[in-house]
């Protein structure tokens, strides 16, 4: 296998739902440099790259479980504040306040990962590799408080702030003791500013009686406000106060601008080694949530998963997968598992678990498997599951699977894994039994490891002789008629459609018939046309009856099913008996237990020709017409033939 990085289809992240899995891991991440790169994660080919990135993922969890979770910089803004200040512009306090927020987490981190150390956890060995930025750090600290420069920035900020408090206070002074000593003259007891300057409300009438400037006048003109004469150069000189404390908070900015911009190389530094222990983290904490553990992958072709959870499902309800491949048995190894079971028996899930654990672990990521598991590396894992069916590219559910199967045989070689569900499905019952063994023996051939699900009994057979492959079955209780979600390898399992009738009242002697014509051998004495013909006899009451039309022009393969036919009935698998041939649409009327119903014959598999069972001049009416239109008939009838006695007569 050639190492390096693989590309793998979208579509298979997708199905699997490994992109569900990165979502889980990205929320896990504090800073979005972090998250972005969870985004670009993919599974490797290098094995000593995974074993690196697994050994990383089980460090970061041990750290986390001795020492709670670490001190990670979230760096929102970071990188636009640095390139601000390295191409000369000037940082606000705001700014300067988030690079000292990330240079004192560095040294905590640094702190954080020194306690590890004496645990000899390789991961708290990158400690070492933060640069220092104590000295950035403190002189923001000292300079910013409250994302505003600090009167302890410098000196002179401070004695600047001090006069203009000073004269700010003596102007309120001189403005209050105006407003006390004439309340007459003013429209209210309080001083206005006007045009970011200190005013009087001076009544429109009393304007001559107060010295100063006019600065503004009220809506209805009723009042003016002025700017008294005795407080215009001390208003003068507090201005110029504020701009010379306004220049020296501009060069202390400045000043601590450049020592950012000094200092870009060892804060770029730091941040990539954040960003870095980031992401090992949020691997770590993932592990934790799913209970997972670090799963060794060999070197030669074979899988083993021992209590494998899907990590999406509630591992309160999830029934762990005891999974393998590649072992070998009676000599060979076993190249393709072909899982048979009931549906909604777990099959599906334990496709996913299985695509799912070998993608988490090429990643990097711990697997929720017990100890005993082990997995092999894969090029491509390549998969056909769901139906796939497109109403914009009108393509049928088999349409879909063909051409997804297509597509992963041109792609599959002897380092792939291949995994398809429902094989075969979605058409003519024998011709897509016949294309499932087409695919499991090119897919053989390529030698890469396979599993594929089917409920078709002639597969099992076929991968019970052919060479590297295995049976398995996914568990089924027949008396509860639950599945019981576990697989078990080496055995072949029913779809349990069996079982179901029987427990739902089906005659047995149709179920004597479907047993001889789904395995090919009765276990007891086979069924005589009129048990057949006495199980599928109309309950009380008229059938359920679909109108159908006496055929015009019928498919060809659809006329070779005679009134009588033995037929199974796909996709559920019920047995009934051709009413009438196929209309100008190709549907043939099949009596079911107690409803006729029209069928497409593609649906149809015929499992015994109507001469076998009856006799040629066999009254079909006993079948397929009620006791009350067969009573009618008969009255009919003798009426007919009084009649024509007495005209003879």
């Amino acid at each position: 296998m050639k190492k390096g990085k693989k590309t793998m289809n979208p579509d298979t992240h997708r199905i699997l739902e490994f992109d569900k899995i990165l979502h889980m891991l990205k929320e896990m991440a504090v800073s979005l440099s972090a998250k972005e790169a969870i985004g670009q994660l993919s599974p490797s080919l290098n094995p000593e790259l995974c074993e690196i990135a697994i050994r990383e993922t089980s460090d970061a969890r041990a750290l986390i479980e001795a020492q709670g979770l670490p001190p990670l910089a979230i760096m929102e803004g970071l990188e636009g504040s640095i390139l601000l200040a390295s191409q000369g512009g000037v940082l606000m306090p705001e700014e300067l306040s988030g690079v000292s927020t990330f240079a004192n987490t560095c040294r905590r981190m640094e702190n954080y990962l020194k306690r590890g150390e004496v645990m000899r956890i390789e991961l708290s060995l990158n400690g070492r590799a933060f640069l220092p930025l104590e000295d950035i750090s403190l002189m923001i600290d000292e300079s910013i408080r409250g994302d505003e420069v600090s009167d302890t920035a410098s000196s002179l900020l401070k004695d600047l702030r001090r006069k203009i408090a000073a004269s700010d206070e003596q102007i309120k002074a001189k403005l209050n003791n105006l407003l006390s000593g004439h309340r007459e003259w003013f429209a209210d007891g309080y001083v206005a500013i006007r045009g970011g300057r200190p005013t009087l409300p001076v009544k429109a009438q009393y304007k001559s009686m107060v010295k100063g400037t006019v600065i503004d006048r009220s809506q209805t003109g009723g009042t003016v406000f002025i700017e008294p004469a005795s407080v215009r150069a001390l208003q003068e000189e507090a201005q110029l106060l504020r701009l010379a404390e306004e220049n020296e908070v501009r060069r202390i900015l400045y000043e601590l601008t450049g020592m950012v911009a000094d200092s870009e190389d060892a804060i770029r530094t730091n941040m990539r080694l954040m960003e870095r222990l980031d992401f090992a983290f949020a691997k770590g904490r993932l592990s934790l949530s799913m209970d997972a553990r670090a799963i060794p992958i060999n070197p030669g072709r074979e899988m083993k998963i021992v209590r494998g959870r899907h990590p999406l499902l509630d591992p309160k309800i999830a029934v762990p997968l005891d999974f393998a491949i590649g072992e070998v048995k009676d000599g060979e190894a076993v190249r393709g598992v072909i899982i048979t079971g009931p549906n909604t028996g777990g099959k599906t899930v334990a496709l996913k678990t299985i695509g799912l654990h070998s993608l988490m672990a090429q990643s990097g990521l711990h697997v929720p498997a017990g100890e005993g598991s082990r997995l092999c590396m894969f090029n491509l894992i390549l998969c056909d599951i769901g139906d796939g069916q497109s109403i914009a590219e009108n393509l049928s559910t088999f349409s879909s699977h063909m051409t997804r199967v297509l597509s992963v045989l041109k792609s599959a070689t002897r380092d792939s894994l291949v995994l398809l569900d429902e094989l075969g499905s979605g058409t003519d019952p024998a011709e897509g039994m016949g294309l499932a063994v087409a695919i499991l023996e090119a897919l053989s051939s390529r030698g890469c490891l396979f599993v594929a699900t089917t409920h078709y009994p002639e597969i099992k057979a076929f991968a019970n002789e052919a060479p590297g492959m295995i049976n398995a079955r996914m568990a089924f209780d027949p008396e509860t008629l639950s599945p019981l979600y576990r697989m078990e390898i080496g055995e072949a399992g029913e779809s349990c459609a069996l079982h179901i009738a029987r427990r739902l009242g089906f005659p047995e002697a149709m179920l004597e018939r479907a047993r001889q014509a789904a395995y090919g051998a009765a276990h007891r004495e086979a069924p005589t046309p009129a048990k057949v013909i006495a199980a599928l006899a109309p309950a009380h009451g008229a059938p359920r009856f679909e109108h159908f039309d006496k055929p015009k022009v019928a498919p060809e393969r659809a006329q070779l099913y005679q009134r009588g036919d033995c037929v199974r009935v796909y996709p559920e698998g019920q047995f009934g008996i051709v009413c009438a041939t196929t209309d100008e649409r190709g549907q043939i009327l099949v009596q079911l237990r107690g409803s006729k119903r029209a069928v497409p014959y593609k649906r149809l598999k015929r499992i015994a020709p109507a001469e076998e069972m009856y006799p040629d001049d066999y009254d079909f009416s006993i079948v397929f017409d009620t006791v009350a239109n067969r009573k009618a008939r008969h009255t009919m009838s003798r009426k007919f033939d009084r009649d024509a006695v007495i005209r003879e007569e």
